[in-house]
């Protein structure tokens, strides 16, 4: 059973061609099949089924579909869904059940998407491999030997394997663009504030965004257009009117199109055959009418280094929450409250999450604050007034999603450096606050996926997701 878009499937399923209980039971059963590749951590089979039988007695009585009727989607585990497992991967939230349903889940709900389970992740959403996860890592489905990338790596390699027709996944510093590149799907980032973040668990509270995953930018399209929007559960959701995303790429052309195409995006450090996929794509863009524009964003170099600093600091905050003493897991090591708390801690969390942990506090110390966290602040307004400057200039700007295709399994993390630098390119995006896709750009001379990142200016979802549309369709995608 394919169908080549939710579009399809939606047309198959008002017609009566096929029901919403075929539809999941075969997403379910390509989920069990595909248990070794560890992208599931919990699959919602009993409430699946039911949910698409009563879908199919909606359509058998008359009553209206939903905008998403009968769309079979995955969850990344750090979005609430009342009453099932919350685990974001870690430890520490052993046996910890969801008592409220995120923003994002009651809207999809309303508008009658299936949830099929909740998928993999690094823990608390800290890394880019999809290897901090208490549950081990997901294997990419081109090469099991590969990484999926991260932290939203269940969620692209749902969507890629076809385990999911479409994904949410949360994206601080690319935590979704950068999987997408790696799995050769869609994955946008919205502007900060377009999609509430009520009920995502939170890491780093000022570059949080939930974003899609989907083999098509028009499905992804039809997600946002569901669940953007202001929620008083939020006070960082904005006000900013919900465009009409579908309607609005089928206004997007290559023609005229102001493409920045920065520099430093292209560094002697870059792998060739990424260069080489990426700049063919955006030769196939001015052959269709594309303008190529070299611009230069000269503050890049420190697009790292601010943004480990403020979001492990913001992280440091975030996680002091998780102490063993309320819900999750608790240390059976313990003789008094501080061991408690110590050893719950210590025992709960990874790696990684202690070393964010670790550097967060330490830039947040008297003594260091100046000079760490407050210089990071003044640096995020830089990029903020740069990206600002190049896009009233450009209409969007392009370059690789990540400087390497996927890397192997175990390959970079005995080098936390190295494996952040996977998000080089993403991250400026997430200071800014500002909207960014990856797109499916072709295939190095191993077949593994090269992305390509699209940024657009505030809210400017609808041309993102137009031009990503156009590079499929000219792909024959």
């Amino acid at each position: 059973m394919q169908f080549s878009s939710y579009q399809d499937l939606r047309e198959k399923l008002l017609a009566r061609e096929v029901s919403c209980q075929a539809v999941v039971s075969e997403y379910l059963q390509r989920i069990a099949a595909a248990r070794d590749s560890n992208i599931y951590i919990s699959v919602f089979e009993q409430e699946a089924l039911e949910r698409a039988r009563e879908l199919d007695r909606k359509l058998e009585n008359g009553e209206a579909p939903g905008r998403l009727f009968g769309l079979p989607m995955a969850i990344k585990d750090n979005i609430s869904i009342k009453g099932a497992g919350l685990t974001c991967a870690s430890k520490i939230l052993q046996g910890y059940t969801a008592v409220y349903d995120a923003t994002v889940i009651s809207r999809l709900q309303d508008e009658d998407a299936v949830f099929l389970g909740k998928v993999n992740m690094d823990e608390f959403a800290m890394g880019s491999s999809n290897e901090n996860s208490s549950f081990g890592p997901v294997s990419n489905p081109y090469d099991e030997s590969k990484v999926p990338g991260g932290s939203s790596g269940g969620s692209a390699a749902a969507v890629a394997a076809g385990l999911a027709m479409v994904a949410l996944g949360s994206d601080t510093g690319g935590s979704v663009r950068q999987p997408a590149g790696f799995c050769n799907v869609i994955g946008l980032k919205p502007t900060y504030g377009r999609i509430s973040r009520y009920g995502l668990v939170a890491f780093g509270s000022s570059f949080d965004q939930i974003g899609v995953l989907a083999s098509h930018a028009a499905d992804a399209a039809e997600v946002l257009g569901v669940i953007a929007g202001y929620d008083e559960c939020d006070s960082t959701s904005s006000h900013h009117d919900v465009g009409e995303y579908t309607a609005l790429m089928k206004d997007v052309s290559f023609n005229g199109l102001r493409v920045g195409v920065p520099k430093e995006y292209f560094p002697e450090s870059l792998n060739g055959e990424v260069k080489d996929v990426v700049r063919a794509r955006l030769a196939d863009m001015e052959a269709a009418g594309a303008e190529l524009v070299e611009i230069t964003l000269p503050e890049s170099d420190y697009a790292i280094a601010a943004y480990y600093i403020l979001t492990t600091a913001e992280a440091s905050s975030n996680l002091a929450r998780f102490d063993g003493a309320r819900y999750g897991y608790r240390s059976e090591h313990a003789e008094n409250l501080t061991d408690m708390y110590v050893n719950s801690r210590t025992e709960g969390f990874g790696d990684e999450v202690k070393r964010r942990i670790m550097l967060g506090t330490y830039v947040l110390s008297a003594g260091y604050y100046d000079t760490y966290y407050k210089k990071a602040q003044q640096v995020r307004r830089v990029f903020l007034d740069r990206y600002r400057e190049a896009l009233a200039d450009v209409d969007i700007i392009a370059g690789p999603t990540s400087p390497f295709p996927p890397f192997g399994i175990g390959s970079k993390m005995d080098d936390p450096l190295e494996m952040y630098l996977a998000d080089v390119f993403t991250v400026p995006a997430s200071i800014a606050g500002i909207p960014a896709l990856s797109v499916p750009a072709g295939f190095d001379s191993s077949g593994l996926p090269v992305g390509m990142q699209l940024i657009g200016n505030f809210f400017d979802e609808g041309r993102l997701l137009g031009v990503a549309g156009a590079l499929q369709a000219a792909a024959g995608n």
